[in-house]
């Protein structure tokens, strides 16, 4: 059968530290991994050939993760201080896909979004929005 539950999916926020430790950003309820794009170059010329356009690959943009998370202060304000930040932070996405080495997402990023919200009649939530820096690496324990 093709296909993958993404219940399970992770993100890890790595600790800068010599030799990084990755821990699990609690209570995730929905995770976005980046979008990554590629501008295009117009190089099409009087001479392209039967009035084709002609494109070159131009630069890559490592795109941006969203996360939704049911907020918690003592959990997830260190967070705040990340959006406070203007270093890049390591963090992973692991996903549920293999229990002995699963694909994993690893890039530099710092936080462009956080959007707590706190309704009388619903659970404390928060949106954040990551924008992703060179390269990520993407592959079975990346």
């Amino acid at each position: 059968m093709a296909g993958m539950d993404g219940f399970g999916v992770q993100l890890q926020r790595g600790d800068g530290a010599a030799t990084e430790v990755f821990t699990k950003i609690a209570d995730v309820t929905s995770l976005n991994p980046p979008g990554l794009s590629r501008e295009t170059i117009d190089v099409t010329s009087h001479d392209s050939e039967n009035g084709w356009m002609e494109f070159l690959g131009g630069l890559k943009d490592p795109g941006e993760v969203s996360a939704d998370i049911n907020y918690q202060p003592s959990e997830h304000d260190l967070l705040v201080a990340d959006f406070d930040d203007k270093t890049p932070r390591n963090y992973k996405i692991v996903f549920p896909d293999d229990d002995v080495t699963p694909t994993t997402w690893s890039f530099q990023a710092f936080i462009t979004g956080f959007e707590p919200e706190t309704p009388y009649d619903d659970k404390a939530s928060a949106s954040l929005t990551f924008k992703v820096t060179g390269k990520p690496t993407i592959g079975a324990g990346a």
